[in-house]
Formats: structure tokens, sequence, C-alpha cells
């Protein structure tokens, strides 16, 4: 499933490449991220409801290959710096992602909570988990992309621009991984 995926955004990335209109150009965006960026794909994170200028860094550090994700790594290349703010602004537009109909198991939503204001994942992502200026959204995102990168945080796989997440991830175990990601992709 992951390389048909991939096929397809290749395959859209050349048609995007010379597209005009921002539509067009998202074409491949939105083939892994989901239509209006909410994903529906196992482990890819929707896009909707980032800050611009999070999203900037992200998509600059794909470009770089500072963090890799084959994929992402060739769509972002031959993007300019102009593309780069392009694409930024128009991802900050999309809408965000919406709570799950369901308000959670209440055990798991407790643990949760309690290690998110224990490690005070409420300051630097607003105690709505919304994010700021370069700190991701992270409310009701994909709860298996949520444990995916912050087991990458914990095992230093995934680097950030600075090591405050790797720092925050060190004494939080497996099991409470699973726990802070069900968490805060079910948080109203």
């Amino acid at each position: 499933m992951r390389k048909i995926i991939a096929a397809l955004a290749f395959a859209s990335m050349a048609f995007s490449a010379a597209a005009e209109t921002m539509q067009e150009r998202t074409v491949a965006c939105f083939a892994c991220h989901g239509e209006r960026g909410q994903s529906e794909t196992e482990n890819t994170p929707s896009l909707g409801g980032q800050q611009a200028p999070y999203a900037l860094i992200q998509l600059f550090m794909f470009r770089e290959k500072l963090r890799t994700f084959e994929p992402m790594n060739e769509m972002a290349k031959p993007f300019t710096d102009d593309d780069l703010r392009t694409f930024s602004d128009f991802i900050a537009t999309l809408p965000k992602p919406i709570p799950p109909a369901d308000a959670g198991d209440p055990a798991r939503m407790a643990r949760g909570e309690g290690l998110a204001q224990q490690n005070r994942c409420n300051s630097c992502h607003n105690t709505d988990f919304s994010g700021k200026e370069n700190v991701p959204r992270i409310a009701n995102q994909r709860e298996d992309y949520l444990a995916k990168t912050l087991s990458e945080y914990k095992d230093n796989s995934r680097h950030g621009y600075d090591g405050t997440m790797a720092d925050v991830m060190g004494p939080i175990t497996k099991e409470q991984i699973a726990d802070l990601a069900y968490y805060v992709a079910h948080f109203r």
C-alpha cells in the first residue's frame, strides 16, 4: 500500500511541478495527506491546522534532507524558498482535524492527560494543543502518527531543529507513549 501511495505521489509530482494553480500543485500533497489535509493514511500526518512557520520549517528540513523521509525529500527537492513559503501559507489555511466522534476511554484519557501535564506538553503546544509559530498543532492528529513520532524522538531517530523533544521523551516509557498519543488524538 505504501509503495502505491509513493508511486501516486511521484506521478503527481511530475504533474504538479508544471502546474500553475495551488490546487493543481497540491494534488501530490493530498494523495498522501488526505483531502483538505485530513490524513486517512497510516503514519501520515494531517496537515490541516498547522501554523505556517512550522510547516515552512518542516518543508525546508525535508528539502535540505535535515529530516529524511524519501517521498517528502523528493517532493521538496525542487522547491525554491518562495515555493516553501507558498506551500506553508497554503497549509495554514487548511481546516484543522476534527476530533474523533467518541470521547475516548476515560482511563486512557486520564493517564494521557496526566502525562501531558507532567511533561508540560501544554506549555509549548498550547493548552488546547493547537501549536504556535514553529511548534506543531498536535490536537486530533492521527494517533498512529503521534505514537510513531514520539517514539522516534525518544530513540533519537527523528531530530527536530532543537533537542527539546528528545529531552522530554527520555523518561517516557513505550506504554506511556501509547497513552499520550491516544489522549492528544482524542483531545476535545
